[in-house]
């Protein structure tokens, strides 16, 4: 269908281009069955060709609901519009328009080889998510593929559905879902999914094991599937189209051009079927593609303007996608949720649909979750009955400690300390994050002695001053706000005795070293960080007793709650990670030893904090790095503190090791958190990339997490959740020195550029929001610069 598209649409653009389309299949083969369309495609479609949207209107099956069925009930969601049709219906409306354009179209034969097709101006593989050319040329265009761990298949089905359909079934063998949407008057799509285990277990390996000729499916699996789900199809069949049990792969290229050859499509990109259709993304890339080349004379320029324009549009797709594959590979972990918590999960698992988008589409939806929510976390014990409001102020107590919201101000290192002493930076620093109205406030990694700074300027607790710096700051923050207030102690481990973070972050310093420890010799930086010493048993009393003298401190400075640092790499945390211990005693090797001397400190130090306040622990969940923890230990590593009585883990990653390469992206360390808290059943505090009251709400209600933690969102503006409050016409108390400034100021306009759906851009003059669609008497294939003239004199 992309190849197809564009070949009309440029041709459209000038008839005098030659454009030939050899395609291998016949006219009405096809594979799969509906394809779907977002209301925002469909309107750049209807841009780019209105005959062409005007074919494919006739044969919609439209729908604005999304059904949720899982146990035993059906959670209904609507506003999102969508529209579906059938695959070879597609393809026929693309071959006629291609046709009556002057396409030149070779049915049942392959295209040339590259070579023979030199003397073209140029070449578009759209050859699919097995392309020939790409996998012919894997050094110009450099692939990767990432094959999922979900099983999966695809198939229709005669019972029709009202709606776009996520059946949920938990069965003796674990979770199989299905993915159906209506795409005409007598057939639905129906795509089945499983985790490789649950697939396993139902005895379907044994299935896909078998060779089948090409184009049959694999029919003992669906007369197994039709038995199955023979409560959802009610009597009616399952369909087969060259159906058998898939991965979903998806395709990364680090180019898409090379010389006069461009990669369209699943060529160059996947997306998870679960946020949509790959066709959708091809018919995208086509538009922008042909726009491109009519837009620049020259190709190879306008190759590069297509590549620049389209790629961070696709990228923010699969990231999304990859987000949603996710989701449904560890569905299991849901399966606890109350329905409406789950459909609200599943709904926002992409993190491109959020709370409020869904409060816009859908208001009585929202509002029932969030009525339901704050219900839930009475029964927890967690709030005493409130009036619904935002999640995000909704109270959590946890031990004798309440806090009034779910917003954390994150430790972040300042490196201004002197000699460990905290000063009136400190305090305006962080009493004005207290002042923003935050529930609670982190200290920066508070070291427990001098040799276990990171820095010069680290804070410290190892001091009479020390601990009377720090009443001071508890005092303010008590005095003038309600937002609670917790220290974060650490040990630095073999990432101490190093520059302040804007003189060389990680770098040793220049002189005035001082010695370091670790559970390995191993350095931070190889070649330039010193060689800590392997730390011996007399070494880990006296860290130990170090964690000890600073928690009776802190206990004695005021502080609502303490937090032991047990990620990022430093000293607890390296003895955690397999990449940083290296020891073969009984505090090395597996994770049980591993975790040895952690658990140690940690009742250490419980025993001496205050029984009626919380302690928490901050744990890096993964390292992003070949080798280091994984998911499953985050999650073991996570429960262990648990039942030592840690009341909240704090869900981090990564830097433990320098050649780190993680995923970064909005809320991308908020996954970590979702699988721990719904797996061991603890509290959690989600950190990452969090920015928006948005993604807040939508953490929280998912049942993602307990409460969000941000950093560089406060640094930003220290007032962040006062201004969420008031963004969300939420009564929160300001200080009474703040209240003139409750109401926020009038606003110019700004305007987000869109992504192109447009077949060519849009000319400077007239107003960014005016679409122009030809009216009675206008040609359809006006040329663009007569459409231009047209449409700036109505947007004038």
């Amino acid at each position: 269908p992309g190849g197809l598209y564009f070949a009309a649409l440029l041709k459209q653009l000038d008839r005098r281009h030659q454009i030939e389309v050899w395609e291998r299949n016949a006219p009405d083969d096809t594979f799969g069955f509906g394809v779907v369309f977002s209301d925002e495609t469909l309107g750049g479609i209807e841009h780019a060709d209105p005959v062409i949207l005007a074919e494919m209107e006739r044969r919609f099956a439209r729908w604005d609901d999304i059904d949720v069925h899982y146990r035993d009930q059906v959670v209904t969601s609507g506003g999102h519009g969508f529209a579906a049709m059938g695959r070879r219906d597609l393809l026929q409306v693309l071959q006629r328009r291609a046709h009556e354009l002057g396409v030149e179209i070779h049915f049942r034969q392959e295209a040339p080889p590259l070579e023979e097709l030199r003397d073209r101006d140029l070449v578009v593989a759209a050859d699919g998510v097995n392309s020939r050319v790409r996998d012919d040329h894997p050094h110009a265009f450099g692939p990767s593929l990432e094959v999922g761990r979900c099983r999966y298949m695809w198939l229709g089905t005669d019972l029709v559905f009202d709606a776009f359909k996520f059946f949920v079934l938990e069965t003796p063998h674990g979770v199989f879902q299905v993915h159906a949407y209506p795409y005409g008057e007598r057939m639905s799509t129906f795509i089945v999914e499983a985790a490789e285990e649950p697939w396993r277990r139902a005895g379907f390996e044994a299935l896909a094991r078998r060779r089948y000729p090409p184009g049959e499916s694999d029919l003992e699996s669906i007369a197994r599937l039709e038995e199955l789900f023979a409560g959802v199809l009610r009597g009616h069949r399952l369909v087969a189209n060259n159906s058998k049990w898939l991965t979903f792969v998806t395709v990364r290229n680090r180019r898409w051009c090379h010389g006069n050859v461009v990669l369209l499509g699943d060529a160059a990109h996947t997306a998870h079927f679960s946020i949509g259709s790959g066709t959708k993304l091809a018919m995208e890339d086509a538009l922008a593609l042909a726009a491109c080349l009519h837009e620049h004379d020259d190709v190879e320029v306008a190759l590069e303007a297509y590549e620049a324009e389209r790629r961070p549009v696709v990228e923010s797709a699969q990231r999304a996608a990859a987000a949603s594959r996710q989701w449904f590979e560890q569905i299991e972990q849901y399966v606890g949720q109350d329905p409406l918590q789950f459909a609200f999960n599943l709904l926002t698992r992409s993190r491109r649909v959020t709370h409020e988008n869904l409060r816009l589409r859908d208001p009585k939806f929202t509002a029932a979750v969030e009525r339901w929510f704050v219900e839930a976390e009475r029964r927890r014990g967690m709030v005493d009955h409130i009036a619904p409001c935002p999640p995000m102020f909704v109270p959590i107590r946890l031990r004798g400690l309440e806090l009034p919201n779910r917003v954390v101000v994150s430790a972040m290192d300042m490196y201004s300390s002197e000699d460990g002493l905290i000063g009136d930076f400190h305090l305006v620093h962080l009493g004005s994050k207290a002042l923003g109205g935050a529930g609670l406030v982190m200290t920066e990694m508070v070291c427990v002695s001098p040799e276990g700074r990171i820095t010069p300027g680290c804070a410290g607790l190892w001091r009479e001053d020390h601990e009377a710096a720090f009443a001071r700051l508890v005092e303010f923050v008590h005095r003038h706000t309600p937002a609670a207030v917790g220290i974060q102690l650490g040990h630095s481990g073999r990432k101490g005795s190093t520059r302040l973070m804007w003189e060389g972050m990680d770098e040793p310093l220049a002189e005035g070293n001082w010695p370091l420890l670790a559970p390995s010799p191993i350095p931070y930086l190889s070649g330039r960080s010193q060689v800590p010493r392997e730390m011996d048993r007399g070494d880990m009393d006296a860290v130990a007793a170090q964690f000890v003298q600073a928690t009776r401190r802190a206990a004695r400075a005021g502080f609502d709650l303490l937090e032991l640092h047990c990620a990022h790499g430093y000293l607890l945390a390296s003895f955690i990670s397999p990449l940083t211990n290296r020891r073969r005693d009984r505090y090395g090797g597996c994770l049980e030893n591993r975790l040895r001397y952690p658990l140690e400190v940690f009742d250490a130090v419980r025993a001496v904090w205050p029984a009626e306040k919380p302690m928490t622990v901050r744990i890096s969940a993964c390292d992003w790095c070949d080798g280091g923890t994984t998911l499953d230990e985050a999650v073991a590593v996570a429960r262990a503190f648990a039942e030592h009585g840690a009341d909240a883990i704090d869900v981090s990653t990564g830097q433990t090791v320098p050649d780190e390469r993680p995923d970064f992206g909005r809320t991308y360390q908020v996954p970590f958190a979702d699988a721990i808290r719904n797996r061991v059943a603890v509290t959690t505090i989600a950190v990452g990339a969090i920015s928006s009251y948005d993604d807040v709400n939508s953490i929280l209600l998912a049942g993602r997490a307990d409460l969000c933690a941000m950093a560089r969102a406060h640094l930003y503006d220290p007032q962040w959740t006062l201004h969420a409050a008031a963004e969300q016409g939420h009564p929160l108390p300001w200080p009474v020195q703040f209240e003139r400034g409750s109401r926020p100021p009038p606003r110019g306009r700004g305007d987000r550029v869109p992504p192109r759906l447009e077949l060519v851009r849009r000319p400077p003059a007239g107003p960014a929001h005016a679409r122009w669609r030809p009216g009675r008497g206008e040609a359809a294939s006006s040329s663009p610069s007569e459409a231009r003239g047209r449409r700036s004199a109505r947007d004038d």
